[in-house]
């Protein structure tokens, strides 16, 4: 069985991405967040400051893993040495999840191993599940740890797609048992660009499609703005925009409250702001426990801070 009581004891907690200028605040101030996510690849190297600074962090704040390259959709195998250096980071800091996205990275040209340098989309097709599921599964059993699954921004669709987005990726999650990291971002991101008449009702109902349960965390970021019908592109440099909330409301109500973390990447603001935009969505998440309390669905129970 993976590790996952660290999930449930989480549920309700709301952390931010840690990235590089805000390394110091993070350990020198007291922090109105419950965990920080950590992008899992910048930590590699099994000496030195960076990893120094990671221990560090781990004794103040529960940690999140996020990956950028494992490219779990890819055919060519996973690389092995990548795996083994996510095991020892995570043996040595006990993150309490680990995410990776529903891309290809990995693939071969002239014999050589290459990797994209970025996420790519897949067909949702059953051989491209029937792989996903396979290197999923590979990894979760060397980690000892289920794997969380992100949605993904996709400038293209294949026209040979028979499936929906989120019907495949509800069966990678039931054929590999892996848990679904939602990007609630990323919905509407898609929405938009895919022209959909109503973005905001269309992420609606992709969330409609996914089983309650196998959601785990939530994802909140913003993007740059830009005119009515140019394309957008997922750069988490605004903060959360209203019509993100308000599909964050919307998600907490179907879903319940799971673990949410507010991204912001680049144009990035102070720790205090940052701080600001996981205290909103810690209100978000109240306010949807008390909505459930009045109309007698009862409470998921209140978000309350975590230690490590």
């Amino acid at each position: 069985m993976f590790r996952s009581e660290h999930h449930q004891a989480l549920s309700a907690a709301v952390g931010v991405g840690l990235r590089h200028p805000h390394y110091q605040d993070a350990l020198s101030e007291t922090a109105g967040v419950d965990f920080v996510e950590v992008h899992s690849e910048n930590f590699f190297a099994p000496a030195g400051a960076t990893r120094d600074f990671i221990r560090a962090v781990s004794e103040r704040y529960p940690i999140s893993l996020h990956g950028t390259s494992l490219g779990l959709g890819s055919a060519e195998p996973i690389n092995t040495d990548y795996i083994q250096r996510l095991k020892n980071l995570t043996d040595d800091i006990r993150p309490f999840a680990i995410s990776d996205h529903a891309s290809f990275s990995w693939s071969r040209l002239n014999g050589r191993r290459l990797h994209a340098g970025d996420l790519l989309p897949l067909p949702f097709i059953e051989e491209a599940v029937n792989i996903m599921a396979e290197n999923i599964d590979r990894v979760q059993q060397i980690l000892g740890q289920q794997l969380l699954l992100e949605n993904l921004v996709s400038y293209i669709q294949f026209k040979q797609s028979p499936m929906s987005e989120m019907e495949f990726l509800t069966k990678v999650a039931e054929q590999s048992g892996c848990a679904l990291l939602l990007d609630i971002n990323n919905l509407l991101v898609n929405a938009h660009n895919q022209k959909a008449d109503d973005p905001l009702q269309t992420a609606k109902q992709w969330i409609d499609e996914l089983p309650i349960d196998l959601v785990k965390e939530f994802h909140l970021a913003g993007y740059t703005p830009v005119a009515p019908g140019q394309l957008i592109i997922d750069d988490h440099s605004q903060a959360v925009n209203e019509e993100c909330w308000a599909l964050f409301d919307y998600a907490l109500d179907h879903f319940s409250p799971q673990t949410t973390l507010i991204e912001w990447d680049n144009q990035l603001p102070d720790w205090q702001r940052l701080q600001q935009e996981a205290e909103r969505a810690r209100r978000h998440i109240l306010q949807h426990v008390q909505r459930q309390n009045i109309s007698g669905g009862g409470s998921h129970g209140l978000p309350t801070s975590v230690t490590a």
